[in-house]
């Protein structure tokens, strides 16, 4: 009887042992699981990159192929080197023909007219710049500062404005949209919509040619494509902040959980949409699965 409870006292006393063991050993797989993931986001957060997407058309002038443009979107005041020199290198390595800048170049939270305005005077020594506005700006009392500096830079500033950009004897048309922030608050009841709806129409010059738009939203896309335009540059998606695997990005502003428009190419009929993912943060300070990017399009007549 004595040594039959021996015994089992030794078995217990070995599972015992096998399991302090297996779990220490769990322990420091999950540890080394999360160290990894932890320095991976904070690298990743900081991991700057170029994506390209190239956009083909029967409606883009043949002078226009191989036109490059660069977006950057929802800045955020950040800084990527000393002076955003990590940003400004890339952009000058992508070598573009213009640079649509698409809303949020500061954040109401923290807002920093000097950092904004320091890449915008060195932008515009890498190609002609423009720019929309994001809800930040629109948020923000220190905006008419930051346009103003801007516009003395040489930025291109449109608020529900269009120009004319020519390329050997044929021209394009560019839009750039306030963002509805500075009009209609919310717009919970379809305002928003039908405000940008009109705001297209009345920009509309009547000759059919390629339009390209600026603007900060990409909720919108259905009503750009009922309005006809061929190619939206949006952000404020800021890629879903976190990009699950198979599931893409998980939150957005104005389009909640899951968003439909939170990064790349969508495309309806004759409409294309680039959603750019951002480079800064705002409410939420950080990324997951989701580098900062500066979009680079290349257009090609088809």
């Amino acid at each position: 009887m004595i040594e039959g409870v021996q015994a089992s006292d030794e078995w217990c006393g070995k599972m015992r042992k096998s399991l302090i063991k297996k779990t220490r050993i769990m322990l420091c797989v999950i540890g080394t699981i999360f160290f990894i993931l932890l320095i991976w986001t904070v690298w990743s957060n900081k991991a700057l990159m170029v994506s390209t997407i190239s956009i083909s058309s029967s409606h883009i002038p043949a002078a226009f192929s191989g036109f490059r443009i660069a977006q950057v979107s929802d800045l955020h005041n950040s800084e990527f080197g000393k002076n955003n020199t990590e940003l400004l290198k890339l952009l000058s390595e992508s070598r573009p023909d213009i640079i649509a800048i698409t809303g949020d170049l500061i954040d109401a939270n923290h807002t920093d007219v000097g950092i904004a305005l320091g890449f915008a005077q060195e932008s515009v020594r890498i190609a002609p710049t423009y720019y929309a506005t994001g809800n930040h700006e629109a948020a923000s009392p220190q905006y008419d500062t930051l346009k103003a500096g801007l516009e003395e830079a040489g930025v291109i500033v449109l608020e529900d404005e269009a120009v004319s950009l020519e390329r050997n004897g044929e021209t394009i048309t560019l839009l750039g949209l306030g963002d509805p922030d500075f009009t209609v608050k919310g717009g919970m009841f379809g305002e928003t919509s039908a405000m940008v709806s009109t705001k297209l129409k009345n920009l509309d010059d009547g000759e059919g040619g390629y339009t390209i738009l600026l603007s900060h939203r990409p909720e919108l896309f259905e009503t750009y494509v009922n309005c006809g335009i061929d190619l939206v540059f949006a952000g404020h998606a800021h890629g879903g902040q976190f990009r699950l695997p198979f599931i893409s990005g998980l939150v957005a502003p104005n389009q909640g959980l899951f968003p439909q428009y939170d990064a790349g190419l969508y495309t309806d009929g004759s409409t294309s949409m680039v959603v750019s993912r951002g480079i800064g943060n705002s409410i939420i300070p950080f990324r997951f699965n989701n580098r900062p990017e500066i979009v680079l399009v290349e257009l090609n007549a088809r």
